[in-house]
């Protein structure tokens, strides 16, 4: 008789716990796509990592969402990335972080504009990137935007009385923000006195181009490229002893971790960027520490600028209400009505879009000093 009542009582609470809602827990899928390896690999794993640090974060709150990333290599090339793409959206992804470079999310963009896929990418600046594509936003600023402030910014320090130019005439972050900066300093009066120039295939030797800004004598040498270049031509202008200011732009972001690189030659180096690991704001310490943590060093901006990427897409998704189940379709459209409504305090800024997809936030200038960044004020 006990043991009938023991199993009826049992059965009674199995059929009570069926009656009890399952909870309505969402996991949002989301691809990151962008250069794991190869040359260009330091500015993908940075937004990987970054983009995983926000995922932890919000996925330790034990709320009703949670976050599954879909990390695909593309080794910066343009065809690469597409086949990544098609490997996320086989794999269920439901948006895109990324890609991270400007040549592969050209390509990638296209595509995702025809399919409907939502794309926020944390550091693909050119304006191509959005352009006719509605379903495109970014958290890095333009490359125009770039250009302009740095005119602006040289301008307003009075740090230059005639200026030099360095860029890669065959990537269009480079080209994009040079052009934007020449426009700028002619208007506000900036002397440019030489403008040089080199290609993605031959970027080792940059003599001619340090010569040439030497020979005319600039004083402040602009660098709208990448860390790799920039830190050979920081060795090369110090062993001729030509000691320009040297200026760069987010793409030099890096350059203190850039293995085997002597950081004293980078000591005095300016560069225009919305985030710094040495900021003493709790975010930014709460960002590094778990950074730090996980991956053994210090976040550099892309890392920050993918953190910001998922946070907003994470608050979008939450107003508009995206589950487990909803598309990437129908989540492309949900996304592209919100963003531009959107607004976050992120850890490059205070951070909105229009419908452009472009992103607003205050460009800020560091000088490095003692192998560490230092707001200029």
């Amino acid at each position: 008789m006990k043991i009938r009542k023991f199993f009826a009582a049992v059965l009674a609470l199995c059929l009570m716990a069926c009656m009890i809602p399952a909870s309505a827990e969402t996991v949002l899928t989301i691809g990151v796509i962008g250069p794991m390896t190869g040359g260009a690999a330091v500015y993908g794993t940075a937004v990987a990592h970054g983009a995983q640090i926000a995922a932890d974060e919000i996925n330790a709150k034990n709320g009703d969402i949670r976050i599954k990333l879909d990390v695909q290599d593309d080794e910066h090339d343009p065809e690469k990335a597409i086949n990544a793409y098609y490997t996320v959206l086989d794999n269920g992804v439901q948006m895109i972080l990324g890609t991270v470079t400007t040549g592969p999310c050209l390509a990638v963009s296209e595509i995702a504009y025809e399919m409907r896929v939502f794309m926020l990418t944390p550091s693909a600046s050119a304006t191509g990137v959005t352009e006719g594509k509605d379903n495109v936003f970014q958290v890095c600023f333009t490359d125009p935007g770039q250009g302009v402030a740095a005119a602006d910014k040289i301008f307003e320090m009075n740090a230059a009385a005639k200026v030099g130019i360095i860029y890669n005439n065959s990537d269009a972050y480079s080209t994009g923000i040079k052009d934007a900066f020449v426009e700028q300093a002619a208007k506000v009066g900036l002397e440019i006195v030489a403008t040089s120039s080199f290609s993605s295939d031959a970027n080792t030797d940059f003599s001619v181009q340090i010569a040439a800004c030497k020979d005319a004598g600039a004083d402040l040498v602009f660098l709208p490229i990448y860390y790799t270049p920039a830190s050979l031509i920081l060795n090369q202008s110090n062993a001729i002893a030509y000691a320009p200011t040297f200026f760069g732009v987010d793409g030099m972001d890096g350059i203190l971790t850039l293995e085997g690189f002597d950081k004293t030659l980078a000591e005095d180096v300016m560069l225009l960027t919305p985030f710094a690991a040495s900021s003493q704001d709790a975010a930014t310490q709460a960002f590094v520490q778990a950074y730090v943590a996980a991956y053994g060093e210090e976040p550099n901006q892309f890392a920050a600028d993918a953190y910001d990427g998922i946070m907003a897409l994470y608050e979008a998704c939450q107003k508009v209400g995206i589950t487990s189940d909803t598309s990437y379709e129908e989540a492309c459209e949900l996304l592209l009505a919100e963003f531009p409504n959107l607004e976050i305090a992120g850890l490059t800024g205070k951070l909105s879009w229009d419908a452009s997809g472009a992103v607003t936030k205050d460009p800020t200038v560091y000088v490095i000093k003692d192998g560490a960044y230092a707001m200029v004020e």
